[in-house]
């Protein structure tokens, strides 16, 4: 399953970057497939405006979705995550500090692994 990506910092950058995934990042193109969404979370606990926007096109063939944070923002850490979840009825397969680590990377290919396999 491909893998969009939305970065602000380049720590969501970092992170794919990591994985055996094929990504591509939400400005390139609108999906044409079913995929999973990786995003950071903004200002205070706020999905992305340009995730938003793309998501308005796209959302409908979203199958999950992963985000990163900041555990300094408390209850606000990956929020974004749980509100695109909740918004489109997706699961949500992660949260992630900042650029991940490579627990966190091993974590989510193990995930996306299992949700591949559950959702074919």
């Amino acid at each position: 399953m491909l893998i969009y990506y939305a970065s602000l910092t380049g720590n969501v950058q970092r992170f794919v970057e990591k994985l055996n995934i094929e990504t591509k990042c939400i400005r390139e193109e609108n999906a044409s497939e079913p995929y999973v969404l990786i995003t950071y979370t903004f200002g205070f606990g706020e999905v992305p405006i340009e995730v938003k926007k793309w998501l308005k096109n796209n959302g409908h063939l979203m199958r999950a979705v992963a985000v990163s944070g900041n555990r300094n923002w408390g209850d606000n850490y990956g929020k974004a995550g749980d509100l695109i979840a909740q918004e489109y009825g997706v699961p949500l397969l992660q949260k992630f500090e900042l650029a991940g680590t490579d627990e966190d990377v091993r974590i989510f290919n193990e995930r996306m692994l299992r949700f591949c396999d559950i959702t074919n």
